[in-house]
């Protein structure tokens, strides 16, 4: 395994400071120590728009509610909330033992108590165009122009909704829906991004921008274990910015991260098996944990027929798109191609770490060639005879998988074309409905199968309707689904609108995905997450 040159030439300072680091937090603090190679872009909640960003905004703030490890809602900043009969209306009552990191935005620079106001100009900030957040869209037509927020006192918040919506409370768990503090936003402005300041876990101490970010334990942080006792555990999080994941690996391999997430492709045959177990030479010294991920890898397909780049494509006529879903084989791509981490997609496109999914009851493709040729001789194409090439879109980590689809394809007589390209124009040609035949992912916002689905809501636009799918049926059992409050009744709406998607087939699921997580021995207490959130306020190092 080659290491990047460039560590060797200015890593090796970093890497022994790093060491002496780890040998202090080893005697004396706790300090967790992980790598993000993709960069933080900014520690601002408002724009927690992926993971990097994401997993620090979790440390830093705290929303009103949150989820558990096994995905359901509790409390947080409210220790309790109220629901009108109606369901238009949701009452929190704040605990009153919450306090804002200290900082220089507020007098003396001692942090004061968190109220209702700040959670009312918190989540005011996010919709308000001036901010520009990328998580405005989350109240786009759920909050009546005036008074959507409002606190009634200190204590006690209110949110109003314009119509009855079930996964509400999954929404405001979101790391958009973080309490930020007026003061420290309007003393900062712009730089915010960099001198955050919430009510989390732990707060800010100081971020070199591509080198190294440091938080501390929050001591006045109003969460406490069972036995009455402050947390978090941590005394400090040291997060570095090393680019290569091959650089990761190494300063893993010598102990000087506590773990890393998911394992870079060129090395993942280096410690897993093709089952997705460690090796024997790897056994003893390193663990590996793996946990459902909400999180449906696929290929998206343009079906809107009022799009030129449709009209002249042959998978505009569901038989092919069906036949492109029966004509490669996911286990085989999922044994060989990924060392079985994650699920074959042979279900719906709800991925399996929701309480909704149930392959018994969706039923999805599995390998089956014959099916596929005899799809598309009943589409007028017999063994692809006629049927020109079709332009597949992917990036680079993925053209592997695309490359192993395509084989697949060839061989029941569809010609596929994999064209590499870089994820900003991917993600730009999907969002202006120009890309015909596409990979994409879709990680969940929030833990509700409803957030799956609205991908292929008619009136939804790109993102998240990237495929243009509309169905007046599938329309109409999304609007029953978000308005019914029954769990196993909506679960079973949510299955009938899998099943009709399935059926048209916009898609082609690939797999459901994994959380991996290498980890040393000496962590402890860092459980998981369908979320795949970096959770530590009950982490431990015990060396």
């Amino acid at each position: 395994m080659k290491a990047n040159p460039l560590f060797f030439i200015i890593g090796i300072p970093m890497l022994l400071l790093i060491s002496a680091c780890g040998e202090r937090a080893a005697n004396d603090k706790q300090v967790f120590r992980y790598n993000e190679y993709s960069g933080i872009a900014s520690l601002d909640p408002a724009f927690a728009k992926n993971q990097s960003i994401i997993w620090a905004v979790h440390q830093l703030y705290s929303t009103l509610v949150e989820t558990d490890n096994d995905l359901r809602i509790v409390p947080s900043l409210a220790y309790r909330w109220d629901v009108s009969d109606d369901r238009l209306v949701y009452t929190f009552h704040l605990r009153n033992d919450v306090y804002f990191h200290d900082n220089e935005a507020f007098p003396g620079g001692k942090g004061r108590k968190m109220t209702a106001h700040d959670i009312e100009y918190s989540l005011k900030r996010i919709i308000n165009p001036a901010t520009a957040s990328s998580g405005a869209w989350i109240f786009n037509n759920r909050i009546p122009a005036t008074d959507g927020f409002k606190a009634l006192d200190d204590s006690t918040f209110r949110l109003t909704l314009s119509r009855p919506f079930t996964p509400i409370l999954g929404l405001l768990s979101m790391q958009y829906c973080s309490v930020v503090a007026k003061e420290a936003v309007e003393k900062y402005g712009p730089d915010f991004r960099s001198h955050p300041c919430g009510t989390g876990p732990f707060s800010f101490k100081s971020w070199e921008e591509g080198q190294v970010l440091i938080m501390l334990k929050n001591e006045r942080y109003f969460e406490k274990d069972s036995a009455g006792n402050r947390l978090p555990y941590l005394d400090a999080i040291k997060t570095s910015f090393y680019d290569s994941k091959a650089t990761e690996f190494l300063l893993f391999r010598q102990g000087q991260l506590d773990f890393i997430n998911d394992i870079e492709a060129s090395f993942k045959d280096e410690v897993l098996t093709k089952k997705g177990i460690l090796r024997k030479d790897w056994e003893g010294k390193i663990r590996l944990t793996k946990h459902a991920y909400l999180n449906t890898e696929y290929l998206g397909i343009m079906v809107d027929s009022s799009n030129e780049v449709v009209q002249h494509s042959p998978l505009k006529l569901k038989a092919i798109r069906q036949a492109i879903n029966y004509g490669f084989d996911r286990r085989k791509m999922m044994m060989y191609l990924r060392n079985s981490i994650g699920t074959p997609a042979e279900s719906g496109f709800i991925p399996s770490g929701l309480p909704s999914f149930d392959s018994a009851i969706v039923k999805g493709y599995r390998y089956d060639p014959a099916r596929a040729r005899r799809l598309l001789a009943e589409a007028g194409f017999p063994d692809g005879a006629g049927l020109p090439a079709v332009k597949l879109l992917t990036i680079a980590i993925y053209s592997d998988l695309a490359s192993f689809i395509a084989r697949q394809l060839e061989e029941v007589g569809l010609k596929i074309q994999v064209e590499v390209v870089q994820k900003s124009l991917l993600l730009e040609q999907t969002a202006k409905s120009q890309a015909l035949f596409f990979r994409g992912s879709w990680m969940a916002d929030y833990p509700e199968a409803e957030n799956y689905l609205s991908v292929f809501y008619g009136k939804n636009p790109a993102p998240p309707n990237y495929t243009r799918y509309k169905n007046p049926t599938f329309d109409k059992l999304y609007e029953q689904a978000i308005l019914t409050e029954n769990d196993s009744l909506r679960y079973r709406l949510y299955q009938q609108m899998d099943q009709l998607v399935i059926q048209d087939a916009p898609v082609v699921p690939l797999w459901y995905d994994e959380v991996i997580h290498l980890e040393q021995l000496w962590l402890k207490g860092f459980p998981a997450n369908g979320l795949n959130l970096l959770e530590l306020r009950r982490a431990r190092i015990e060396r």
